[in-house]
Order: C-alpha cells, then sequence, then structure tokens
C-alpha cells in the first residue's frame, strides 16, 4: 500500500532542491506539506513584524506553489510536539520527512520528534539541503573539533567532496499519482493568518521593501548573477551612498529562510565562472558569501550556549557594562551620531542593513564606544534583522565584540568619518533621518560642530531636535581599547604566551599617537585567488586565514571583499567634537591606549572561556604566529610613514585564537580580578 507522508518546513520554504520534500511524494499515495506556527509565540517572541511579515509572504509564496499542483500547505497551529501524534492518526500517517536542522536547538527538537514518529510506527527521513556539506563530517575530518579560523576551515572543505547537485524542482510528473486530500475549510483550518491574527498592529506598516517568498528569491538570484561581471576578474563596484540601500539582487533573507537554495546558488556561481574562464576550475573564493555561512554554521552545530558568554566554551569573558538606558538609544536611534542613527533606523523600518553598516553599529555598542555585552546587540538584530540567523548572527557579534575569533581590538570604527567617507554629501542620512536634512554636507555627519546659525538655518537645534552625541568617541573608544588590552594582557600571562596584539604606539607624526582604524579596512591588495577570499556580504576583511570580521547579508552587488576594501573604505576614527587631532588618508591618531588614563578607578571581573577544551581543534597548519598575506593600501597613494610603522606593528601582533586554545586546553578555569584605569567622559 503507498505510504501516506507529511512533509515538514522549518527552513528551506522552497519547491526548488528539496530533497526531502521529493522522498515524501515519492510513491506515495498522499502527501501534506506542513508548517507550524504557534499564534502565543508570534506575540511573545523577540521577533519584529517585518521578520513576520517576511515569513507569512514566504509561506503564502509556498501555499500559492502547492496549488499549481493540486496540493496546498497546511500551516499548524501548536507545537509539533503536542500536534504530531495526533496527525499521524488523523491522516493514517507512515512518512514524516524534513530538512536536517544543524543548529543545537533544532537537533534537540527533532530527536523528540523522531521519537515520537518511532512511537507511532512513521519512517522518518531528513535531507541535508540548507548547507553546502555536512557539517559532522568536517568536524570529524577535524579530528571531532570544528575549526575556528576561515582558513583551517577552507583546508578541511578542500579535501570533501563538492557539494551534491541541487535536486530537481518538485512538478506534476514527480507528483505523479499522489494526491494532497484538501477539505472546503482549509483556508479556516489550515490558511496563512494574517499580521493581525497574530497581534500586530499593520497601521502605518510601510510596503515590504524585501517581499518574501521562493519566487522573489528565484528572480533577484537571476539579476544578482546579471551583475556578477566580477566574476570574471574578481573586480567589483567601489562603495558609494546607494551601496547603503536596499538592492534589488540581495539574497540574504531568501538564504536564511531557505527560500533559495545555498546548493542552486552554489552551482549558478560555478556555472558563470566556468563560461567567462573557459572552464578553468573555480577558486574557493569564489563561495566565500556561502562558506562563511557554512563555517559559523559548523562552529555552532555542537555548542548549544553558542549566542551566550556564559558557558561557551570559545568565547572570551568580558565584563561588559550594564546600560539599559544606553543600549535603548542605541537600538532606538537616538546616539546622537547622525551615521549610527541611521543605520539603526532603516534597520527597523526595512529589516536590512549593509554589512559595513552592520559593522559600524555592532562595534559602537560593543568595544568601539558603549561598552555594552554583544548578546545584547545580537537580540536587536534577532528581532529587526530579516537575515538574522542564530548561528551567523551570534559569531558575527562575538567576532565584532573582539570576543572570539577576532582579536585585534585596536581596530575601531569611527561613528562619523567611516559614514563620511563612503557618503560624503550624507544623502544616506538625509533619507533616514529627515530632521537633519537642512544640514550641509559639512556638518551632516557631526551636526553638534555646526555653529548656531547653520542650526538655526537647518531648523534643527541639537539638544533640542536632535540629542547630542551621548558619548565622547574619541575618550570612549581610547578607554574601551585599554580595557580591551588589559583583558587579553591577562590572558597572555598566565602561561607567558605572547597573546596580547600589542596596540601600536607610534604613527610618524611625533605625537606618539596610535592609529586606529576599523577590522572591516585592512586590507585592499589581491594575492592571487585566496586573495579575494570571500566575497561574502558582511566579508569585509582580509584574507582565508581567518583574521576577518563579517556580519552576513548577501545582497548588493558591491560585495567587499578583501581585493578591494582598503579602495573602498579607509574611514577611520575621526576628529573628536572638541579636541582635534592630526588625520592621515582617513586614520585618526588618538593617544597611546598603553599610557594611564588619570582618573577614578574601577575593578573588572571577568575569567578565561568556561570548559576550554570541548571545542578547540588540535589538529591544523597554524604553529605559531598566525600565517598573513601582505596588506597593501588601496588607494594607490604612497603609504605615509605612520601607516608602514603602524602596518609593521600590527603585522607583529596578531593574536592567534590558536595559542589561545593551546593555553587554555590546559589552565584550569580561572578567575582574576584585574585593576583598569577609567577615564570619565561625559
Amino acid at each position: 500500500m503507498a505510504p501516506n507522508s507529511i512533509h515538514w518546513f522549518r527552513k528551506g520554504l522552497r519547491l526548488h532542491d528539496n530533497p526531502a520534500l521529493r522522498e515524501a511524494v515519492q510513491g506515495a499515495g498522499t502527501v501534506r506539506c506542513v508548517y507550524f506556527l504557534d499564534p502565543w509565540f508570534a506575540g511573545s517572541s523577540n521577533v519584529g513584524v517585518n521578520r513576520w511579515r517576511f515569513l507569512l509572504q514566504c509561506l503564502e509564496d509556498l501555499d500559492a506553489s502547492l496549488r499549481k499542483l493540486n496540493s496546498r500547505l497546511f500551516v499548524i497551529r501548536g507545537q509539533p510536539a503536542n500536534v504530531f501524534p495526533r496527525l499521524f492518526k488523523e491522516w493514517k500517517i507512515s512518512r514524516l520527512t524534513f530538512e536536517y536542522d544543524s543548529e543545537p536547538f533544532g537537533k534537540e527538537r527533532d530527536a523528540a520528534i523522531k521519537k515520537l514518529a518511532m512511537e507511532a510506527g512513521v519512517e522518518v527521513i531528513v535531507k541535508i539541503s540548507h548547507t553546502l556539506y555536512d557539517l559532522d563530517k568536517i568536524i570529524e575530518l577535524n579530528g571531532g573539533q570544528p575549526p575556528l579560523t576561515y582558513k583551517r576551515f577552507q583546508t578541511l572543505i578542500s579535501r570533501l567532496d563538492p557539494p551534491e547537485m541541487p535536486v530537481e524542482t518538485l512538478s506534476e510528473s514527480l507528483m505523479g499519482g499522489c494526491i494532497t486530500p484538501v477539505s472546503d475549510d482549509h483556508g479556516e483550518k489550515y490558511g496563512v493568518p494574517s499580521l493581525e491574527e497574530l497581534g500586530f498592529d499593520t497601521e502605518g506598516l510601510p510596503t515590504a521593501v524585501w517581499p518574501g517568498g521562493e519566487t522573489e528569491a528565484l528572480t533577484r538570484i537571476e539579476r544578482h548573477l546579471e551583475r556578477k561581471a566580477w566574476v570574471a576578474n574578481f573586480e567589483r563596484p567601489r562603495m558609494n551612498a546607494n551601496s547603503l540601500l536596499a538592492s534589488p539582487t540581495g539574497l540574504s533573507p531568501y538564504l536564511r529562510f531557505g527560500c533559495l537554495s545555498c546548493r542552486l546558488f552554489y552551482f549558478k556561481l560555478t556555472d558563470l565562472y566556468r563560461k567567462v574562464k573557459k572552464n578553468s576550475s573555480p577558486p574557493l573564493s569564489l563561495y566565500g558569501q556561502l562558506l562563511w555561512r557554512e563555517f559559523f554554521y559548523t562552529a555552532a552545530t555542537n555548542n548549544p550556549r553558542f549566542d551566550k558568554m556564559e558557558g561557551n566554551p570559545i568565547c572570551v569573558r568580558i565584563p561588559w557594562d550594564r546600560n539599559p538606558e544606553a543600549l535603548a538609544k542605541w537600538a532606538e536611534a537616538k546616539t546622537g551620531f547622525p551615521w549610527i542613527d541611521t543605520i539603526m533606523t532603516q534597520l527597523r523600518q526595512e529589516g536590512w542593513i549593509h554589512h559595513l553598516a552592520r559593522h559600524a553599529v555592532a562595534c559602537f555598542l560593543t568595544r568601539g564606544d558603549l561598552w555594552i555585552s554583544w548578546e545584547e546587540g545580537m537580540k536587536v538584530f534577532e528581532e529587526l534583522l530579516l537575515d538574522a540567523d542564530w548561528s551567523v548572527n551570534a559569531g558575527s557579534w562575538m567576532w565584532l565584540s573582539c570576543s572570539s575569533f577576532f582579536q585585534q581590538f585596536f581596530h575601531c570604527y569611527c561613528p562619523v568619518g567611516f559614514g563620511r567617507r563612503t557618503d560624503p554629501n550624507g544623502d544616506f542620512i538625509r533619507r533616514y533621518l529627515p530632521v537633519l536634512r537642512g544640514f550641509p554636507a559639512k556638518f551632516i555627519y557631526d551636526p553638534w560642530n555646526a555653529p548656531e546659525s547653520v542650526q538655526a538655518a537647518a531648523k534643527c537645534i541639537i539638544g533640542v531636535h536632535y540629542p547630542k552625541p551621548m558619548v565622547h568617541h574619541a575618550e570612549a573608544s581610547r578607554l574601551n581599547i585599554e580595557r580591551m588590552k588589559q583583558i587579553y594582557q591577562q590572558l597572555s600571562r598566565y602561561r607567558g604566551l605572547g597573546l596580547l596584539a600589542s596596540v601600536p604606539s607610534t604613527n610618524g607624526n611625533g605625537n606618539g599617537g596610535m592609529m586606529a582604524y576599523s577590522p572591516g579596512e585592512q586590507q585592499s591588495g589581491t594575492n592571487g585567488n585566496n586573495s579575494h577570499l570571500p566575497g561574502a556580504s558582511g566579508s569585509s576583511v582580509t584574507t582565508g586565514n581567518g583574521s576577518r570580521s563579517i556580519l552576513f547579508n548577501f545582497d548588493s552587488e558591491e560585495q567587499t571583499g578583501p581585493s578591494n576594501v582598503g579602495q573602498q573604505q579607509q574611514q577611520r576614527l575621526h576628529t573628536p567634537p572638541q579636541n582635534q587631532q592630526q588625520q592621515h588618508h582617513g586614520y585618526h591618531s588618538v593617544p597611546d591606549a598603553s599610557q594611564n588614563i588619570t582618573s577614578s578607578r574601577l575593578y573588572h571581573e571577568f575569567a578565561v572561556p568556561q570548559h576550554p577544551g570541548l571545542l578547540l581543534h588540535t589538529r591544523g597548519s597554524i604553529t605559531g604566529k598566525r600565517e598573513r598575506e601582505s596588506e597593501r593600501e588601496g588607494s594607490g597613494e604612497e603609504e605615509p610613514a605612520s601607516c608602514s610603522v603602524n602596518k609593521m606593528q600590527r603585522q607583529s601582533a596578531e593574536v592567534s585564537l590558536l595559542l589561545l586554545s593551546e593555553f587554555l586546553k590546559v589552565a584550569p578555569r580561572i578567575t582574576v580580578v584585574t585593576r583598569i584605569t577609567v577615564h570619565l567622559f561625559t
């Protein structure tokens, strides 16, 4: 007798390249495609209206595609563990299929459902299709531990077979004699709910900038590939103001919800490259957008505490401040820094921001200015960002806060100069912060410096119509660099390892300052194929050695990779509002962070990562200080002496996570108290 099947949609909201869905219909008598939605969860979860709207649009598109095959989507209200036993009996189910979920919560949930299915005599078929590779094989190849550097990850996947080809899209011919029983009241019982039904107030909600669904995803990937002329020569458009706006070729939300298959994207890139390069083998760097995503999935798959600082074996415990008021100002775009507030306004309105904009606001919240935990920023992104993904979101926040993966804490984004270099005229700010529209370009990034007459002419008095800066950036960043330095000094002293990235103290201008710069802006040269890693949206720095900082989005064609990031962004720490200091090519010279800052003293407690040996691999090619490809400034101008000195210092100051790992394997769980000097700023 032909089996009755259920295909359970979670991610993977598509009919193309869905091997688990194909298994559901193969030889089956009936098939029902289900999606579980808990209305109570919708009203209480930390997910904003834009993300819910995107999901509902995905479900509506999926239902419309199934209708063309004389089938329907069954949106089930309730929890899978509570509802599945009833459905198994009511629909006489003998087969359950779903896509493999690599994240710890998903694996735990799926194990429980498998047990329920086994008790009900239901066969369970699980297929991998949300990732390119079987993550367990990567970990097995690495001696049972996930790789913690991108270079090591690349080495491992180069030993694996290529990803499997996408499977055929579900069609009438594949359905065969398989039918979907649909009742007259299907819409009432199993229809896709509205935002209002889920408790959202939609009055005044603007039209979605990112329409959800597989249909939109497949349209976008064709546009995306049409504009990928860079595949031929790895040249990418220069960053400009338009790069900061949502692109009709953006893909990140569609990959996150599985409306677009990562394998389809992979092989379409491969085919395009071979056409352009006449059948030559594509380098791994071509797939950087996808591989960084895969890297974080691999790092997180066996770590249920990956999104936490406490109890996370790969995360340094940093004594972040608890400051709800400052956090709220950041999240609600009231920091008084137009560049930061514009980005956060765009995020709240549209559910998306450019990857370099993500870097800017993440650095500002954590180690750059406010010294607030990356966990708090991650939660805000989880609420507002359409493509927020548990593994990638947490991994990226740990990275940018120097809590894991990346330790070059003296790289710091400037909340004034960074934006000014990208969009000198300030059009991006005027678009999202109309209150500042009247300011001339000279003052739009630092309106507090505008004379009263200029503020009056702009009809915006700083401190009245728009807030004053909530922090003195130069002083705050200097203090926070000192904090990070002392934390890493303590970690390095336990075994005398040279773990501390010594902060540069000479910049060639004779004032003993250091050149502070952004992690996304170090490297600009190219060096063979590897120098182009990864073209991932959000990938903003360095090469395949793992020394780079990213927050993901597969969006505009201006995907900044290491081959030209130095050419595109040389924005550095800006001249502070009151103490103007000398600048060099976008860098801002700030006093040596190693000097004591006269002030009151505070005590901070921190500890080395807990359970130090759990997720740290012991195999790999990195035995000493981290390998690094040569860095070149992309401006075409001769390097100032200060930059050359700074480059040598930061090359020699690379902090190796693997060295730290080797130490932590033998170190007991140690809690230490360190005294740091704090400059009180206003």
